[in-house]
Formats: structure tokens, sequence, C-alpha cells
């Protein structure tokens, strides 16, 4: 059998925008890396319904977010909304409603658009965060990096700049209340979170300080009450590390992260009362590995490395969660964002 993934990238040098690779499950080797959707910067990206993906848009001097119809590697661009200034950071998305969110690390704000029947985007709201910020150089502004769904379909938005989450409740027609607010410790520099499947934890990664913070989710009020913090380096690492991802094993048993510096994937074991057990750190076999996802059976998990321009690909053992160097230099120009795409 085969499946793709779609890889979503900077344009700074060789990348000509979105990228597919083709995976070979029974031979365990990725092929076939092309261009999928001719793009400027479409760093981060998602893929829906009815051959739809939605992703990062920059058009020289402005950015913003577009959709795309992606059909056997034909794309075609339906829609762009864009303003003056750098494109977002991330983008979530919410098909239930019929909604799309942005992130923008430079401007602080929250975007939410309206996904038409066509696949047209349709401004909704903004909230830009204000506020105070964490004392490491990088904290300067509040910086908006993560806007997702929380398991009962708030907004949650991680802000690294003041190592906050913030959760929105999300009205039919696509605008923000703010709910709840969590602050992580002093530089923790709030990157990404994932919920446990069963939707009472919460997982927090940590940019700047390279930690993982374990969190009690109550759906009552959208509140967080902190239960664990771990590293995801070594305590003896002295050099620049900056964790970037976080991905689930959907039987809740393992979380994956990524950490640029040390350049490897983090495997962690979930214990029965939730908090987490660090059991390997495996190379990425490459330079600044900015995200990674695993295959549609879990078997497999694909990483990409930003700054050496090449994917990573193991094999995943699902009951000890470890995993096992397969193939390493893939080429890949500046990969950035790993999507499960059909």
């Amino acid at each position: 059998m085969e499946e793709n993934f779609l890889i979503g990238t900077y344009t700074k040098k060789d990348s000509k925008g979105v990228y597919a690779v083709t995976l070979d499950d029974d031979a365990g080797k990725l092929t076939n890396v092309r261009l999928a959707i001719p793009s400027q910067k479409p760093a981060y990206l998602q893929v829906g319904s009815n051959d739809r993906v939605y992703a990062i848009k920059q058009i020289d001097d402005q950015g913003g977010v577009a959709s795309y119809s992606l059909k056997d590697d034909n794309a075609k661009m339906l829609s762009k909304v864009l303003a003056a200034g750098a494109p977002p950071a991330y983008v979530g998305l919410d098909e239930q409603r019929h909604l799309l969110y942005s992130a923008n690390y430079h401007t602080a704000k929250v975007d939410v658009f309206k996904i038409n029947e066509d696949g047209t985007l349709t401004q909704t709201d903004s909230v830009t965060h204000q506020g105070a910020t964490g004392p490491r150089p990088e904290q300067e502004a509040p910086h908006v990096h993560f806007a997702d769904l929380t398991p009962d379909k708030r907004l949650v938005v991680c802000d690294l700049g003041m190592d906050l989450l913030v959760v929105y409740d999300v009205s039919a027609d696509g605008k923000l209340t703010a709910v709840s607010r969590y602050k992580c410790e002093d530089g923790f520099g709030t990157r990404h979170i994932a919920f446990h499947p069963n939707g009472k934890y919460a997982y927090v990664l940590g940019e700047l300080s390279s930690k993982l913070e374990v969190l009690k989710y109550n759906a009552a009020d959208a509140s967080f009450t902190h239960v664990q913090t771990v590293k995801t380096i070594p305590d003896d690492w002295t050099a620049h590390n900056g964790a970037a991802a976080i991905r689930f094993s959907s039987d809740g048993k393992f979380i994956y992260t990524s950490n640029r510096g040390e350049n490897t994937i983090a495997v962690f074991a979930v214990q029965p009362d939730f908090t987490v057990k660090h059991i390997q750190s495996i190379s990425t076999e490459g330079d600044f590995p900015r995200d990674f996802n695993l295959s549609k059976d879990e078997s497999y998990l694909l990483a990409s490395n930003q700054n050496s321009d090449n994917l990573t690909l193991y094999k995943r053992d699902a009951d000890t969660g470890k995993l096992t160097l397969l193939q390493k230099d893939v080429a890949c120009p500046e990969p950035v964002c790993v999507m499960k795409w059909k």
C-alpha cells in the first residue's frame, strides 16, 4: 500500500511551495518527492475534506492564508486573504463549523475565516494579544504561535511571548470570546499543545525552555491545572535548542516531540496517572526538525529537517512507542510542516 504526505516549506532558497511525498508501507520507504502546490512560504498547512488544502500564504510584503483544491497533484487556488506584514505561523481547521484559524507570531493576532461552500475564505474575526511578556530575549512582545481546537471544540491559543494559553469560545458565525487563561512558568515559550484522546489532559510544548508541561483540562470552565513539567533534552545539554512539534499516538500511550538543536525526536510514555516518562531520543539525521507526523496506521513516523533539506523515516513499535531509523537523506527543500494527505 501507498500513502502520501504533504510537506509545507519555507521558500527562502530552492523550495517552490508545498511538496508531496509517497510512503510505500510495504517497503518502508519514501519515494517520489514532487511539487504539489506552487506557492510562496506555505510553511504550515491543514488537509481538509473534499480535496481541500489550507495553507499559509505570502505574496511580496503581504501575508495571510489561502485555500486550494488538490486532486491527484493538480492544484488550483480557490481563495486567498492577505494583509500587509508577515504571514502567520500556524493554521487550524474546524470542519464542523467550516472555519479556519490562523496564528500570527509577528502581529500577535488570531484571525478567523469562514470557509464558504466553494472553498473561498471570508474573515469573520480578529483578536490581538496584548500584555506582559516573558523574560527571554525572544519574548519582547506577544507572539501567537498556535490556534486550534480543544476536544470540546473551543479554540486554544499558545502565546510564546506571554508564556500563555488562552481559550476562546467560538460562535457559529466565527466570533471569538475569551473564557480562560493559563500562565506557564516564566520563559517557557508556549508553542504547541496536544490533548490526550480522553480529552481530559493537555500536553504543552515550550520552545524556549525545551520543556513539556502536563496539564489537567476542565471542560466545564476551560481551565488548566498543572500536573508535571519535564525536559525534552538531557539535563547536561548546554547548546541552543528549541522544542518545536508535538504529536500523540491515537491510543494515548505515547507522545513525540521534536528538538531543533539537539536534532532529535524525543519519545515519552504516558503513565497511568497521565504524567510522562522519557523513554527515547533518536537523531533526526539532519538539522532543525521543525515538524513530523505519524503515518495513518501509526507504524511509521516521518520527520522534516528544515536547514538540511531532508526527510527522515522511522519504523514505530506500537507496543513500546520507540522508533527505529529506516531512511534518511530524502531530499526535500526547506521542509517545515508534515501533514497526512491521502
